[in-house]
């Protein structure tokens, strides 16, 4: 099957320039490609392989694909149960993990691997080994290899844990121009007619690129870094809040590649700015406009450490005053910002579910009587019979004289789906900085227990993600403090929103446990009870008067949801 021409492709500058530059330098730590559906991300990335230059053998590097169903044996190798059986002998088959040495390990749809698969990608990724153990045999291998994964952000996120590995990342628009549409249909129609004819087309600009690539390969090496690169990659760094150094060492590795491409002898302001997107917006914790990285000296000037940066406007509203009751109508406040208050959160060791008969689903972190916390999962130990081991200690004899049995953990990924109410309704009282407080103790909570958690702001007239569905943060205020409150109550919206967000994971994994905690004060006057139940969930009502005005009780019942109030610690079914 002839592959469509990485030339051939139109536009997709970034997308082009990230790809070649983890060619040239392989250490950057590869590429994730984000975007909507039909936005050519697999093409270029498959496109990729007809380019790459030989090895030092003269060999093409390998180009391997990791499919979105593959086993873990299929990923990590297996050991040769057919020479077990017939000549006692144990083999190791190579898996995809070994065939991308020193080459590109490509995935499709990556946000939608299981997490054992994702796991071990994390671990061979970091140490650059594959070590497969069965029964006391152990085979280890060097597999080092650069990443590049596509991914649509509306079939679910990437963990933060396998998103940070990627040294870029690229998001792709949402829309093009019509003129750049057309001019793709008209290519893609040119290539289907006749592939063998256009990939010829392209075959001169398809060598000019191997060939520009392996001239870049080579300058790569005399490429110099002047000393204000580091002071403006690092400052730019702290000011995006990344944790770690791995944005500080891919930036450097990624801007010197581009000054290679250029045919540069050193990184010049341009390669700085060009690659600062691509590896800082899947890693920042703080928005540019909060804190604006500083702008860096002139190329060749040594920075004086005074703050030379140009400032931002600030998206953060002046009028921040403390709300000592409701104004008007619920929702007629304008968005205004309110601090988490966390006082809250030691009422939450009495938390909802305690009293029910489902112990086991009564915290984010609580498990039951023979139950192991672990990984984003209430496990329950079983055992099961090891086949390999048995064969091992029979030498593949029949019948058996001993069986092995393997320890396996079996049970639900749990996920807890919080849907926060930031209507203006919230501010009076300060109820909004106390159902933030609730939200800080429930991630706490599943952050000790290792699980997964997502949160989802409505007011303001709309529901916004406020935190996308990870292993729970150690930190979470961030986050919610940037949440503001004021406008209605888009209760409806909210509620259609988790119900696809729960079909969703459920979906992509079939095994997932949610459970939903709706922290409002419930004044509402929309009805949600045509919606239907949202299965495992709390509503908690933040309303604090004796004399409820909102609509909390009546809400939980049209979901089908138990009932809690967080200032009395008491639940109804």
């Amino acid at each position: 099957m002839t592959q469509f021409p990485f030339a051939a492709v139109i536009g997709q500058a970034s997308l082009k320039t990230a790809l070649l530059l983890n060619v040239i330098n392989p250490q950057i730590g590869g590429v994730l490609i984000s975007g909507p559906r039909g936005s050519a991300k697999s093409t270029l990335a498959r496109a990729l392989a007809a380019i790459l230059p030989p090895d030092s053998q003269g060999q093409k590097p390998p180009f391997v694909t990791l499919p979105l169903g593959a086993s873990e044996d299929r990923l990590t190798g297996s050991l040769d149960l057919q020479r077990v059986l017939a000549e006692r002998e144990t083999t190791f088959h190579p898996g995809l993990l070994a065939k991308a040495h020193g080459g590109v390990l490509y995935v499709d749809e990556v946000n939608l691997l299981p997490d054992t698969l994702v796991d071990l990608l994390l671990d061979v990724a970091a140490s650059g080994t594959n070590i497969v153990e069965r029964d006391g045999i152990s085979h280890s291998h060097p597999a080092r290899f650069s990443l590049i994964g596509t991914m649509n952000p509306d079939e679910g996120e990437l963990r933060p844990q396998l998103l940070d590995r990627f040294g870029l990342c690229i998001d792709q628009p949402a829309s093009i121009s019509v003129e750049e549409r057309i001019a793709i249909v008209q290519q893609r129609e040119a290539f289907d007619r006749d592939p063998a004819h256009a990939k010829d087309d392209f075959e001169d600009a398809q060598a000019a690129l191997t060939e520009r690539i392996q001239q870049a390969q080579r300058q790569l090496v005399d490429v110099i870094t002047p000393s204000w690169v580091y002071h403006t990659i690092a400052s730019r760094c702290e000011a995006a809040g990344v944790e770690g150094l791995r944005a500080d060492v891919t930036w450097h590795r990624a801007a010197r590649a581009h000054a290679a491409w250029r045919g540069a002898s050193e990184v010049a302001q341009q390669d700085i700015e060009i690659i600062e997107p691509w590896v800082l917006d899947h890693r920042r914790t703080q928005p540019p406009e909060q804190n604006p990285p500083s702008s860096p000296p002139p190329q060749g000037e040594t920075p004086s450490g005074g703050d030379g940066g140009s400032s931002s406007a600030s998206n953060e509203s002046a009028g921040t005053s403390d709300q000592s009751g409701e104004q008007g109508q619920w929702g007629a406040m304008p968005p205004q910002a309110q601090q988490t208050i966390s006082q809250l959160a030691p009422n939450l060791v009495k938390t909802p579910g305690a009293d029910t008969r489902d112990k086991t689903a009564a915290t984010p972190a609580s498990v039951g009587k023979g139950r192991i916390a672990g990984k984003g999962r209430s496990q329950v130990e079983t055992s099961r019979l090891d086949g390999f081991g048995t064969l091992i200690a029979n030498c593949g004899q029949w019948p058996w004289r001993e069986i092995k049995m393997r320890k396996s953990r079996a049970g639900q990924t749990t996920a807890h789906l919080v849907l926060l109410d930031t209507s203006g309704s919230t501010l009076g009282q300060r109820l909004l900085g106390q159902a933030k407080g609730l939200v800080e103790a429930l991630v706490n909570k599943a952050y000790a227990a290792r699980e997964q958690v997502a949160v989802v702001g409505f007011g303001n007239g709309g529901v916004v993600p406020l935190l996308s569905r990870r292993r729970a943060p150690k930190r979470v205020q961030d986050a919610l403090e940037a949440a503001t409150g004021g406008g209605g109550t888009p209760l409806r919206e909210a509620v259609i929103e988790a119900r696809r967000l729960i079909h969703q994971w459920q979906r992509r994994e079939p095994g997932l446990h949610i459970r939903t905690y709706l922290i409002t004060d419930g004044r509402t006057r929309e009805s949600v009870a045509d919606l239907g139940p949202l299965g495992d969930c709390i509503l908690m009502d933040t309303e604090s008067s004796r004399i409820k005005r909102g609509q909390g009780a009546r809400i939980a019942q049209q979901l089908g949801a138990r009932y809690w109030t967080p200032f009395s610690g008491r639940e109804t079914p």
